[in-house]
């Protein structure tokens, strides 16, 4: 890793896999079967998780943002953007593993069809069934959502993205169906932040981006705003920080001590710096960095 902190390059992707372009069709066309789209974001990245096709092949429709994972997210942070995006519609906070506010999210999808059913009533229609389209990116937790809301554990899980490979139904109530698809991204990302903060949560796959240029990144940011959380999950002492604020490069300084206090050593005493950053996304991902 270069030890000048302003050579480090911008991470720019200029990208759109088959799949995904084969999904966004599959998307238009379930639409005209779906009553209300949920969007799912990542509570610690709300504005790289959004992908802005959905924003724009979704309108019209009735939908319902969830800030999930938000337990990974500060809690006071997570109040601001629930806040924000009410403004466009009922935005909810969830926590798939836990099963936080998923009660609360059946009830929100029931409230916001009860004048469509009276009316389906009405014409003699008695057991409307609601479907449901699940939308969102690789990674923010889907699937884990979706086993949580229909309690059950069938669907493969997994803490990387692309796991959900084609879409499928799932009841999740008694007149409640809902639609899963694959995550999707979109064509280009044009800012440096976005790419970064979909680097920082496993979004995009690891291969795709410079590892240690990632990392490198987060600390920064870490070190910028949460570093009694930083300081204690790596046991930094006063004398550390000293050590490391007074070289040239102090963010790199201090990811050579983050990697020399985990044992991430090359032979020669060397820090590995694939290894120290493998080491902090990890325990970023992992929520271990949180802010408690």
């Amino acid at each position: 890793m270069n030890n000048d902190e302003k050579s480090f390059p911008k991470v720019r992707l200029n990208w759109y896999p088959g799949h995904m372009a084969k999904t966004k069709k599959q998307i238009i066309e379930d639409l005209k079967l779906i009553d209300i789209v949920i969007e799912l974001l990542d509570a610690r990245i709300p504005r790289a998780s959004r992908n802005p096709d959905i924003q724009t092949l979704t309108q019209g429709k009735k939908k319902i943002i969830l800030l999930n994972k938000c337990d990974l997210a500060d809690e006071k942070i997570n109040q601001l953007w629930q806040k924000e995006l009410q403004k466009e519609t009922v935005t909810l906070l969830t926590d798939a593993n836990s099963g936080k506010g998923i009660e609360k999210v059946l009830k929100t999808i029931d409230g916001m069809m009860q004048e469509e059913i009276e009316k389906q009533k009405q014409r003699g229609r008695i057991n409307k069934t609601i479907r449901v389209m699940i939308l969102g990116i690789p990674n923010v937790g889907k699937s884990s959502f979706i086993n949580r809301i229909s309690k059950r554990t069938s669907m493969e899980v997994g803490n990387k993205p692309g796991v959900t490979k084609r879409k499928q139904w799932v009841r999740i109530g008694k007149n409640q169906e809902l639609l899963d698809t694959p995550g999707v991204l979109w064509p280009k990302f044009d800012s440096q932040e976005v790419a970064l903060n979909l680097g920082f949560t496993g979004t995009i796959k690891d291969d795709l981006l410079e590892r240690s240029d990632v990392a490198y990144e987060l600390l920064k940011k870490l070190y910028q705003t949460y570093q009694d959380n930083l300081f204690k999950r790596y046991s930094l002492t006063q004398s550390d920080v000293q050590t490391f604020e007074s070289q040239e490069n102090s963010i790199y300084a201090l990811m050579q001590m983050i990697g020399q206090k985990r044992g991430a050593l090359i032979s020669g005493g060397q820090i590995d710096d694939e290894k120290t950053a493998r080491i902090i996304l990890e325990d970023f991902r992992s929520g271990k960095l949180r802010k408690d």
